[in-house]
């Protein structure tokens, strides 16, 4: 086998792999998709309900302060 023959060999190889990790990436992601569409489903987004809360805090603070200068 000559050394043309070696390196498309390899080239060759490299492609297949790539195409395997390539396609495990997708079924992966896939399935984070779908899990993350189940969590949506079971309740409220974790992040939503820390931006509730911290926009609650900021209303209960604003009043807090407007009561200060209304006295």
């Amino acid at each position: 086998m000559g050394m043309k023959d070696k390196f498309q060999d390899k080239s060759e190889q490299y492609q297949e792999q790539a195409k395997q990790k390539a396609q495990q990436g997708r079924e992966k992601g896939q399935e984070r998709g779908q899990q993350g569409q189940e969590r949506g489903r079971q309740g409220q987004d974790p992040m939503r309900e820390r931006d509730e809360e911290t926009e609650r805090m900021q209303r209960e603070e604003e009043d807090r302060f407007a009561q200060d200068y209304d006295a």
